[in-house]
């Protein structure tokens, strides 16, 4: 069990209404309890690997059966957590 944190883009390709595969992916995240916090290009989200790794899946799963997405995630151990501090936090 390890604290991570990942920042996820989700982009739903050739589809009219982008709102519900990315709505989905944050869905997901929501329902697996891990801390999130969304912006305009991307979500931040935090928390033991067992369940981050999961809903990341799932965020895929969900926004995928929506429609063709692509979807970018970067994974860390090291980055601070929002509002933890540290250099680079909000």
């Amino acid at each position: 069990m390890y604290g991570i944190s990942a920042q996820v883009s989700v982009y739903p390709l050739g589809q009219e209404d982008l709102s519900p595969s990315i709505d989905a992916a944050v869905g997901e995240f929501e329902r697996h309890g891990v801390e999130c916090r969304s912006g305009s290009m991307s979500t931040v989200l935090w928390g033991d690997d067992e369940k981050v790794f999961p809903a990341l899946r799932d965020a895929f799963r969900e926004a995928a059966s929506r429609g063709h997405v692509v979807m970018v995630v970067t994974l860390s151990n090291a980055c601070p957590v929002p509002g933890k501090g540290g250099a680079g936090a909000p």
